[in-house]
């Protein structure tokens, strides 16, 4: 069994915790164990680094701290923005000898920015495609997806550095494994609008809705995503979308993570994609492989 250190952040022990659900259930089907951090805590995320730099460095720095602690050379971090701030901090502790003092004695433990820090694409790269493959237990012969990275996942990209940050193919190649079809289309990077979906609303309904209508042109019965941010704007807002520009989408948006699973054999009970605000059929009857 494979062995990785886990850090859900805020987002999946909260509002997106049908994530972490579906996470945690096709980890356990591939054998792969997540030690969840002990006593993590918030990452700082879009706020801290506007406040006071050293925070943004020392609150990443201490989960970073724990998780060497605790012996994990890997460390899954699946929400983009936690992996994002996760990785910065880590590149500064690396580049650093004063920086890894001074964050050390603020988080009061030892912490050098060894430990890797993987999204969701990178730990199904690490359990291997054909060891998925070869576990697929109903291919996804009828999903044609649209695979949605947005801007975090494969950007800053001297600092992610993962994927091509203008042309990523990581979550096809996933889905190919599935034995599921992608699309090539036109806003596979652009921005969602993220966290704007409070305070400026109106332009997270805009930017979705372009999304949703360029993947339906290029042929696509879902979307698929790896950040929660994105299906938050993509699942749960695509209802005001429809009202607000007096279109009828119907897309569904899975997590990769949800794609996986179905197609390892897991319902959509045990991956929370039950909880999901669009349901559809795309995925009802697939081939189940003897």
């Amino acid at each position: 069994m494979s062995r990785f250190g886990y850090y859900p952040g805020c987002a999946l022990h909260g509002s997106s915790n049908d994530f972490e659900a579906s996470v945690r259930a096709c980890m356990k089907t591939l054998e792969v164990e997540l030690g969840e951090l002990n006593d993590w805590i918030c990452c700082g995320a879009t706020a801290a680094h506007s406040i006071n730099h050293t925070l943004s460095l020392a609150l990443p720095g201490r989960n970073l701290g724990i998780a060497e602690r605790d012996g994990f050379t890997d460390l899954l971090a699946p929400c983009p923005m936690c992996s994002m701030e996760l990785i910065k901090t880590k590149n500064a502790l690396t580049e650093s000898a004063a920086l890894r003092k001074e964050i050390s004695d603020i988080v009061e433990t030892p912490v050098t920015g060894a430990t890797e820090v993987i999204n969701l694409i990178q730990i199904f790269q690490r359990v291997g495609l054909d060891r998925i493959q070869a576990a697929v237990k109903k291919p996804l012969e009828s999903i044609s997806a649209a695979c949605y990275y947005g801007c975090l996942l494969t950007r800053p990209p001297r600092t992610v550095a993962f994927d091509d940050p203008d042309q990523p193919r990581s979550m096809e190649t996933v889905l190919a494994a599935l034995g599921a079809k992608s699309v090539e289309w036109n806003y596979a990077t652009e921005c969602c609008g993220a966290g704007m979906t409070l305070s400026r609303e109106e332009t997270v309904l805009n930017l979705t809705n372009k999304i949703i209508t360029n993947a339906k042109a290029h042929g696509a019965n879902c979307l698929v995503v790896a950040c929660p941010m994105c299906h938050v704007n993509l699942d749960m807002k695509q209802g005001a979308v429809e009202q607000a520009h007096g279109v009828k989408h119907d897309m569904p948006v899975y997590y990769l993570s949800d794609l996986v699973g179905l197609a390892l054999g897991l319902s959509e009970r045990e991956l929370a994609v039950n909880r999901h605000f669009v349901r559809a059929g795309v995925h009802a009857a697939p081939k189940t492989v003897a």
